[in-house]
C-alpha cells in the first residue's frame, strides 16, 4: 500500500515586503506558497468598502477582490483536504465553501481587545472603536457556524466568545521551542526587560506603564535599576521613553540576547488578549516573571510559586524590589516557572493536539 503523504500549501497576505530569509525558511515546510501583496492603495479601498459594510475593519483590511480571485484559484488548483484559517481576518475568503472541511484559529478574542481600548483612545476615535467592537462581536459569533472545527489560545478567551456553543471551541495554547528558548549564561546588563512588537498598542501601553508608573517607585529605593525595552518597530511613544535608565533596542537579531542580558521579565499587560509569548519564552529560559492577573489567567501559572502577579504600580514595584533583593527566591520562582513551561507548553505536545483536530475536521 502506498504511504499517504501530507503537504502544506500556504497562502500569505502581506502589507510589507517578505524577507527572503522568511520565504526560504517557509519553503522547508510548504509544498507551495502563494504570497499576496496588499499595497497601501488596496488597503485604502478595502477599508473604504469595509466601512460601508457590516464587516469588522480588521477583516475588511485584508478583504481585497484580487485576494479572493487568487485564493479561489489556488484552492481549485490544489484541492486541499482541509483549509486552516489563521485568525478571523482570513475567513471571508473561504467561509462560504462547503466542499472542504475548514478549521478556524480564533487565536484570541479581538472584540474584547478592542473593548478594553475604547476608554484609552482619544474621544474622536471612540465612536470608531465602539463600531468595531460591535462588528467584531457579531462577526466572531457568526463565523462560528461556518467552520467544522475551531480552536483558541486559552480558556479565558474561549469564554469571551459570544456564542451559545462556545464550549465546542478547542483550547490549544501556544507552544514554545524549548530547545531554542533554553537557559543560557550571559552578563546581566539590565535588571528589567519588556519585549514584543513595540508598535502594537497593548505593548506600547504596557511599556509606558512600566517606565512612567512603576520605575519611579522602584527608583525611590533602588535608583540603579535599568530597563530594556526590546522589539521591532518602536513607536514614537516608545522612543520617547529613552533615558539613562531605559534602553530601547529596536529589532534584535536574536531575541534570546534580550532575555539573557536581563534579570526579570516584567509584563504589565493592561488590555491585551490571548496568551503572552513573552512569558512563555522568558520562563522557558528560566527567568523570573512578573505580570498582571489578566495575563496570568490565560497562562495558568501558580502566583507566588511559578510567577509573580501584580495589578498596581506599587505592587509591581514591590515585587521587582523583592526579586532583586532576594536572588535565591528569584531563582526558585524561575526554576518553578521553567518546569511549568516544560510540562505544559512544549511545542510537540501542542502540535499533536492540533494535528488531531485538523485530521478529524469534517468527520462525523
Amino acid at each position: 500500500m502506498k504511504k499517504a503523504t501530507n503537504f502544506v500549501h500556504l497562502v500569505s497576505l502581506h502589507d510589507s515586503p517578505v524577507h527572503p530569509d522568511a520565504e526560504k525558511e517557509l519553503k522547508k515546510y510548504c509544498r507551495e506558497i502563494l504570497f499576496i501583496p496588499l499595497p497601501k492603495s488596496a488597503v485604502f479601498f478595502n477599508l473604504l468598502r469595509g466601512f460601508f459594510s457590516p464587516l469588522p475593519m480588521q477583516v475588511a483590511y485584508f478583504n481585497s477582490p484580487r485576494a479572493h480571485r487568487e485564493i479561489g484559484a489556488f484552492i481549485e488548483k490544489h484541492r486541499p483536504d482541509r483549509i486552516f484559517c489563521q485568525l478571523i481576518r482570513t475567513t471571508e475568503f473561504v467561509r462560504s465553501r462547503k466542499d472542504i472541511p475548514k478549521i478556524l484559529d480564533y487565536m484570541d478574542v479581538f472584540s474584547k481587545g478592542i473593548e478594553r481600548r475604547i476608554g484609552k483612545v482619544n474621544f474622536l476615535s471612540r465612536p470608531v472603536f465602539r463600531m468595531e467592537h460591535r462588528r467584531l462581536l457579531k462577526y466572531e459569533r457568526e463565523i462560528f457556524s461556518d467552520f467544522e472545527e475551531r480552536i483558541i489560545i486559552s480558556a479565558q478567551d474561549r469564554d469571551l466568545v459570544d456564542h451559545p456553543e462556545k464550549n465546542k471551541i478547542r483550547v490549544i495554547a501556544n507552544g514554545v521551542d524549548t530547545g531554542f528558548f533554553r537557559p543560557l549564561p550571559a552578563e546581566k546588563k539590565h535588571e528589567l526587560l519588556f519585549n514584543g512588537n513595540m508598535n502594537y498598542p497593548p505593548n506600547v501601553e504596557s511599556a509606558e506603564y512600566l517606565v512612567t508608573q512603576v520605575l519611579p517607585l522602584v527608583h525611590q529605593k533602588n535608583p540603579g535599576v535599568r530597563v530594556l525595552i526590546s522589539g521591532a518597530s518602536p513607536s514614537p511613544r516608545i522612543l520617547a521613553l529613552k533615558s539613562a535608565s531605559v534602553t530601547v533596542s529596536g529589532w534584535v537579531d536574536d531575541v534570546r540576547d534580550s532575555f539573557t542580558s536581563s534579570r526579570i521579565l516584567v509584563a504589565p499587560m493592561q488590555s491585551s488578549i490571548g496568551l503572552q509569548n513573552k512569558l512563555l519564552e522568558a520562563m522557558a529560559m528560566r527567568m523570573p516573571c512578573i505580570t498582571t492577573t489578566l495575563s496570568n489567567n490565560a497562562l495558568g501559572a501558580v502566583s507566588g510559586e511559578q510567577i509573580l502577579v501584580a495589578d498596581s504600580p506599587q505592587t509591581f514595584a514591590d515585587q521587582i524590589l523583592f526579586l532583586l533583593a532576594n536572588p535565591g527566591e528569584a531563582e526558585k520562582i524561575a526554576e518553578a516557572g521553567h518546569r511549568f513551561i516544560m510540562e505544559n507548553f512544549n511545542w510537540k505536545k501542542q502540535n499533536l493536539q492540533l494535528a488531531e483536530i485538523i485530521g478529524n475536521a469534517g468527520k462525523k
